[in-house]
Order: C-alpha cells, then sequence, then structure tokens
C-alpha cells in the first residue's frame, strides 16, 4: 500500500467565465485549496473583458488583448474547463442541467453567467452588445460588408457612449444615441456631460432623449411617442435582464428575477450556491449592474468558496457606495467622473490604459508554479475517502457506487445481447466475420462527458478503417480515488458520453470492469460484423491519391493545453473535431471506391502511411501541406509537442524531403501523434476530387487529398 496525496471530496463548480470566477480561478491557483476540485464551466472558452470593448472597436486593442484565456486560467488553477451553457438546475439532486449532455453534479456552485440582453431581441437588424462574445463577430460581419453609413445605438450609459465615439472615429460611421431618460449618461456629474457632449458634437454623434423605443425594423427605429429613426444597424446598449432559469429552478430571486445573495455572496435561498456579477444582487447593498463590482467580488468570492467547500467561517463583501466611471472620447482622451469629482484629457485615458491591462495581465501572464503538498485542510478525517488503499480485487469501485452510476446510466441492449452488465460474462449472438479491437488512454481533457466521447470513437475508428460495423463493446474504466459521489460523478459522465456514441452506432455495452487509479481513464474492446470486402492498410494502387478526413495537430493542442500553452478557442476546435465520428467518412470512401484505409492515432501520419505502403509494397509522395488543426503549427514552433512525437518522428527518417526544412512544424506535425483522428485512405486519382467534395458535404470540414502513392520510395514535399 502507498499512502496518496489528498484525495479530492468537495466539488467546487463555477458557472460562467465573468470577471469575478477568473479571480477565483486566479486565487485558487496561487493557493489551492485541498481535497478541494474545482470545476469552470462557461458557454465562451476566452472571457472578454467589457471595459476594454470600446478600446477594441477602436482599434486601440487586438482581439487577445481584450479576452481572457480560461482554458489556460483553468489550467493554471489545475481545474477543470468544460465548454457548455446551462440551462437549468436541480438544487435538489444538486446539479447543472445542460439541453445537450447530461446534468453535472457539484457540491458548491457560484454563478457569474452574466445577465441577457435587456429589452431588445436580436434580429438580421439588431445586435445586443451583451454577451459580447456573440456581439463581436457579427460586429465584424457587419463592417465587412461595407453596408454600414449609420448605426442607432439604444441607450446612453457610459458604454454606449464610449462605443458611439469609438465607431464614428475609428470607421467614420454616423451614429445616434437614442435614450429613454431625460439626458444622456445619467448618474455623471454637470461638468463630465458638458466635456462628453462636446466630444458627441465633434464627432457628428446625434443625441435623442425621451426616446422610448417600441420597434426596431425594416431600417427603422420608432419611439412610444411616434419618432422615427432611420440606421442601417441597431446596437442595443442598455442594461441587462436576468435570465429565466435560476427563479425557474427555485433559487431566491429579487423583483427583476436576479439571484438574490447576501453579504457573503452566497444564495439567500440555498446555502450551497453563490453568485455574483450580474447575475445577482446583494440584498443589503445592490448596486448597478456593471463589471466594475463584479471585478470588486472576485477576491471575496474566492474566499468564501474556499471556506464553504472547508466549512470555515465566510468573509463578508463590502461593496463601494460610488465607483468611478472613465469614458474614452475615441480621440486619446477620456472623460472620469465619480460623484461630482471629474477629470479630462489625455492622461485620464492613458490612466484608463494602464488599469486595463494591468488587470488583464493578472490573468494572460501567469506564473509558473510547482504543485505544492499542503495539509488536507478538511475538518474531518470523515470528510475525506480512506487515505491508504488495498490493491486487492484491482482496487476495483465500490458496488454501490457501481450500481447507481449503472442504474443512471439505464443501459439498453439489443437482441443480439443475450447476457450483458451483470452477468459474470456477455453472452451475444454472431455469425460470419468479426473485427476485434482495444483501444483506450487517460483523461487528457477535463471534461469527463466529452472525455467519454472521445474514448469510444477512438476505439471504433479501428473498427471503421476496415470497413466493419460496430456491435458489441466491453469497457475498463478507471476513476481516481476521491469521495464517492465524485467518484461516482465522473464514471457516469465519462461512460454517458460513450454510451450516447455507441447508441449513435447500434453498439451494445455489454460488460466491463471499473477500477480505481491515478487518472481518469477508459478503454474499450470492440468488435464489428464484416461483410467480406474488409478494407485493410494493404490495399492500395500505384496512382492513387491520398485522401485524409481529419487535420493533424491533436498530439501538440493537448500537450500544450496541459501546460498551459494552448489558446482555449484551440482546444476546443480539437475537441469538436475529436468528437467526430468517422461513421460517415467510411461510407463516402465506399462510395468512391476506397482501394486501402487506415485511421491516424498515435504513431502520426507519417507512421501509419509507411505501413501502408510496406503492405502494399508500394511507396507515396506525401505533401507538406497537410490540414492542420488551429494553433498546432505555432505550439510546435515553439517547442511544445506531444511526448510521443520525438519517438514517431523515428518514422520521418524513412522519408526523402525536398524543397522544405525537415524541422518545418508542418513536417513535424506529420508524425504528431493523433487521438480520435481521421482516415487516410487511398481513392482513385480520377475520383478523388469527388471524394473530398462529398466528405466536406458530410461535415469533414479539413478533409482533404495529401499525397499521391507512387511505385516506390516515400516523400514529402511541399
Amino acid at each position: 500500500m502507498t499512502p496518496l496525496e489528498t484525495p479530492q471530496s468537495r466539488d467546487v463548480v463555477l458557472l460562467g467565465g465573468g470577471h469575478a470566477h477568473v479571480q477565483v480561478l486566479k486565487a485558487f491557483g496561487m493557493k489551492p485549496a485541498p481535497g478541494v476540485r474545482l470545476t469552470v464551466v462557461a458557454r465562451e472558452p476566452h472571457s472578454p473583458y467589457s471595459g476594454m470593448l470600446p478600446g477594441y472597436v477602436a482599434g486601440h486593442y487586438g482581439w487577445d488583448d481584450i479576452h481572457i484565456d480560461l482554458a489556460r486560467l483553468a489550467a493554471f488553477a489545475d481545474a477543470r474547463f468544460i465548454a457548455a451553457e446551462a440551462t437549468g438546475l436541480d438544487l435538489q439532486a444538486r446539479r447543472i442541467e445542460f439541453d445537450d449532455r447530461p446534468p453535472l453534479g457539484y457540491d458548491v456552485l457560484s454563478i457569474n453567467t452574466g445577465g441577457i440582453p435587456g429589452g431588445g431581441t436580436a434580429s438580421a437588424f439588431v445586435t445586443p452588445v451583451k454577451p459580447i462574445g456573440a456581439f463581436i463577430p457579427v460586429w465584424e460581419r457587419l463592417l465587412k460588408d461595407g453596408a454600414l453609413r449609420r448605426v442607432a445605438l439604444v441607450g446612453a450609459g457610459p458604454g454606449s457612449v464610449e462605443l458611439a465615439l469609438a465607431i464614428a472615429s475609428r470607421h467614420g460611421v454616423k451614429c445616434v444615441l437614442l435614450e429613454a431618460g431625460a439626458r444622456i449618461l445619467p448618474g455623471f456629474g454637470a461638468a463630465a456631460r458638458r466635456h462628453v457632449a462636446k466630444a458627441l458634437e465633434r464627432r457628428g454623434v446625434e443625441t435623442c432623449t425621451g426616446f422610448r423605443v417600441v420597434r426596431a425594423e425594416d431600417s427603422e427605429v420608432v419611439a412610444e411617442d411616434g419618432r422615427a429613426v432611420r440606421a442601417d444597424h441597431v446596437l442595443w446598449v442598455t442594461g441587462v435582464a436576468a435570465p429565466t432559469w435560476p427563479a425557474a429552478a427555485g433559487l431566491g430571486t429579487d423583483a427583476d428575477g436576479f439571484i438574490e445573495v447576501n453579504d457573503a455572496l452566497q444564495s439567500t435561498s440555498h446555502a450551497g450556491v453563490f453568485a455574483a456579477g450580474d447575475v445577482a444582487t446583494v440584498v443589503r447593498s445592490p448596486r448597478p449592474k456593471s463589471g466594475v463590482y463584479a471585478v470588486r467580488q472576485g477576491p471575496t468570492l474566492a474566499a468564501n468558496l474556499r471556506t464553504c467547500a472547508t466549512n470555515g467561517r465566510q468573509r463578508k463583501f463590502r461593496a463601494q457606495r460610488r465607483a468611478m466611471a472613465i469614458v474614452g472620447l475615441g480621440d486619446g482622451r477620456a472623460v472620469a467622473s465619480r460623484g461630482r469629482l471629474t477629470a479630462a484629457g489625455a492622461w485620464v485615458w492613458r490612466w484608463k490604459q494602464r488599469i486595463d491591462r494591468r488587470f488583464m495581465r493578472k490573468f494572460n501572464e501567469l506564473p509558473n508554479m510547482d504543485a505544492a503538498a499542503p495539509a488536507t485542510g478538511l475538518k474531518s478525517d470523515e470528510d475525506a475517502p480512506q487515505a491508504m488503499r488495498c490493491g486487492g480485487c484491482g482496487a476495483k469501485i465500490g458496488a454501490d457506487v457501481l450500481r447507481r452510476t449503472l442504474d443512471r446510466l439505464a443501459v439498453e441492449t439489443s437482441p443480439n445481447t443475450v447476457r450483458g452488465i451483470g452477468d459474470d460474462a456477455a453472452v451475444v449472438r454472431a455469425s460470419g466475420e468479426l473485427a476485434v479491437s482495444c483501444d483506450g488512454f487517460r483523461a487528457m481533457i477535463g471534461d469527463p462527458y466529452r472525455f467519454g466521447r472521445i474514448g469510444a470513437h477512438h476505439a471504433l475508428n479501428d473498427l471503421f478503417a476496415m470497413g466493419a460495423t460496430p456491435t458489441f463493446a466491453l469497457a475498463l474504466a478507471t476513476v481516481p480515488l476521491m469521495a464517492d459521489a465524485m467518484m461516482e460523478e465522473d464514471l457516469f459522465q465519462m461512460m454517458a458520453g460513450a454510451l450516447a456514441v455507441f447508441r449513435r452506432h447500434g453498439v451494445d455495452l455489454v460488460g466491463g470492469h471499473s477500477a480505481e487509479g491515478a487518472d481518469l481513464g477508459i478503454s474499450f474492446t470492440v468488435s464489428g460484423a464484416l461483410d467480406g470486402n474488409a478494407l485493410d492498410k494493404g490495399g492500395l494502387r500505384e496512382g492513387d491519391s491520398l485522401v485524409l478526413t481529419k487535420p493533424l495537430g491533436t498530439g501538440a493542442v493537448l500537450a500544450g493545453a496541459m501546460r498551459g500553452r494552448t489558446r482555449a478557442a484551440d482546444v476546443v476546435a480539437a475537441i469538436e473535431h475529436m468528437d467526430q465520428s468517422n461513421a460517415d467518412a467510411v461510407q463516402a470512401l465506399r462510395d468512391h471506391d476506397v482501394h486501402g484505409c487506415t485511421d491516424v492515432s498515435g504513431f502520426g501520419l507519417a507512421g501509419h502511411l509507411s505501413e501502408m505502403t510496406r503492405a502494399s509494397h508500394l511507396g507515396a509522395a506525401l505533401t507538406a501541406t497537410v490540414p492542420l488543426l488551429p494553433g498546432a503549427s505555432a505550439l510546435v514552433a515553439d517547442g511544445v509537442t506531444s511526448s510521443l512525437q520525438r519517438n514517431n518522428e523515428q518514422a520521418l527518417d524513412d522519408y526523402v524531403i525536398r524543397k522544405v526544412r525537415p524541422d518545418a512544424p508542418a513536417v513535424r506535425l506529420l508524425a504528431d501523434p493523433q487521438t480520435s483522428g481521421g482516415l487516410l485512405a487511398g481513392i482513385p486519382a480520377a475520383a478523388a476530387s469527388s471524394c473530398v467534395r462529398e466528405l466536406r458535404r458530410l461535415g469533414y470540414a479539413e478533409a482533404a487529398v495529401v499525397g499521391e502513392v507512387v511505385a516506390e520510395g516515400l516523400v514529402v514535399q511541399p
């Protein structure tokens, strides 16, 4: 027996990637909470900083300057990152609900999702500025289309005014501010409003006060009093509204539907739930919905989540009575206002930039920290799993945990399964030839549901590469030692993901084994029926075009993600490709007279192509411009590669590399080990273009011809 590190016994889930939660992640990264597992669930992998949006529109900042990379920040905090959008809560069962995946359990929940657009409805004519992640691509498209001459902005608060000035100064677009109240910038002092009014006049920005919008369509915005304003597009920049799901779940909310929290940012109705930012209202000190308050709530929230998970005392949040508001004027100057105090000039703009950039550096320039092994931090030995574990019986997961998981999974089988899960061994009906394979790995991403799906796809790829129809699967699941409820949750999420893939392909999960281990992991033994026309590696013919169905680069992208070096959007893109079945691709290849096929996995494209050419007694000319996953080339150029890379690159020694540097990232990525990679197939040259078009129509957007089969030799060339 070997003593383990502090087992995890509390599940803290951060729902949303708002300004408060990024500070929680940073705080837990700087000082981990022993026994606590942290998970962040966010709709978008990059969290935009709202205070810098006008500066981005004005051209002062780039896209990366105004976004916090949640995947990197989660890696720094040793937290799981799950890209998903919640649609509800089951407060009694303590689970977060989604439309497209199973519910996710929690012990302590913190909500920092922001609000929803207030008043306006998104359409081809109206775009809410929040959420910013949805606004930016629409804005970029509008600019690219070149049809903007006049823009109406509904609302005349600081964000709307600054955005109008940014648009007018950078793009020369006429802007009009439509304010329901009696004046622009309510809450600002008179001197500050005068400074801003002069800037609006210089930039030709019109203002219409007392303009309560009742309709916005067909290039016209109409007010309650009958006034109408013509515009090419409308930006809705009013305050946010509350999402409906917190109240529907039974959380205590205020009259407007925002989650009520006490001074500790803890739900007034459910002690295990916290909330911060626009989605919440602090009952004793309500404040306007502004990012500045969410930023200030971050440290208090981090401290209280830490102590709540370990039964400690809560800290009170003290909201400032007034917040400083700074409005950029679009010309290198800004106005600052707090109560009656006003300051204006170029130095105010430089001050605002320093404040904003300093805030962003805290989360995008992360220190390298070695993981420490602190004390448990738990109040009682009963809170933690047994620290010394016996390895007898294969370190099998407890029967109660396993039974509850199976009950939740509700595994169903076809009539071809005579005896399945629950018996000592599966008994199945099979006829003819069967293809059988086994594959698996430990978790390389923090989302156990998507990991289970990827594991199932990866195992089935061996069957698809041979043209087999999958029928049965056996599972070997490994779960790290944690509290029983957490082990059950991880096992359920992982197996639910795998089952979703198997059900889609008509595969029966007929049994398996579960065990404790150092890491979450899944392996499958899969079998499939062959129709007598099996595909194999040795079927290539001279003159065939080599067709690849998916881009390369999962090894580098995942290696970078584990080190916090891969952009969150690139991690999500890689996951989407790994979570794509090759079943439809096989049929497309068959329809185009495929001669030989293999799946590209651990040995990389170069290694698997070498196997195919040896088996076919032929050679190949491979292009160095194969499709690559976003970010893969930059990571390899920066020295980030998979641990298998060096071994795999031995296969490149068999290739003659012409007119391209052998150490070029595109060449090295030919040896990148793939997880749930694409298929590599030999297709008659005359049918290759048609095959690629069909593959792309089926959703394999990066499918491409990557070379040709020749009489002898292995070549890499431009």
